[in-house]
């Protein structure tokens, strides 16, 4: 079945959140480092939040960043999850769409 137009932007948009936010972890680790200015928490959980959960949780391992902080380790899976259940809602919905017979 071919890709609709709102699939194909919905995907465009989870890659380059997912991107950005995995770029973002690893921009503030390196200025953690250098003791240059930093990304707020907030920032990188909003990202995460509005989709680069999983860019998000790949940065934090692969940079060994904010693996320490509660709000990290226990938001950004939660995040991924509700992500990963609304895109598996909409093909469970189109089930329903008939009615019973």
């Amino acid at each position: 079945m071919p890709f609709h137009l709102s699939e194909t932007l919905l995907l465009g948009f989870l890659l380059a959140m997912n991107l950005l936010s995995f770029c973002l972890m690893g921009l503030d680790k390196r200025r953690a480092v250098k003791g240059q200015w930093r990304i707020s928490e907030r920032a990188l959980l909003l990202f995460g939040f509005f989709g680069g959960s999983l860019g998000g949780l790949l940065g934090m391992f692969l940079f060994r960043h904010k693996t320490k902080h509660r709000k990290f380790t226990v938001l950004m899976p939660l995040f991924l999850a509700f992500h990963i259940a609304l895109l598996c809602l909409p093909p469970l919905a189109g089930c329903f769409q008939g009615g019973i017979s």
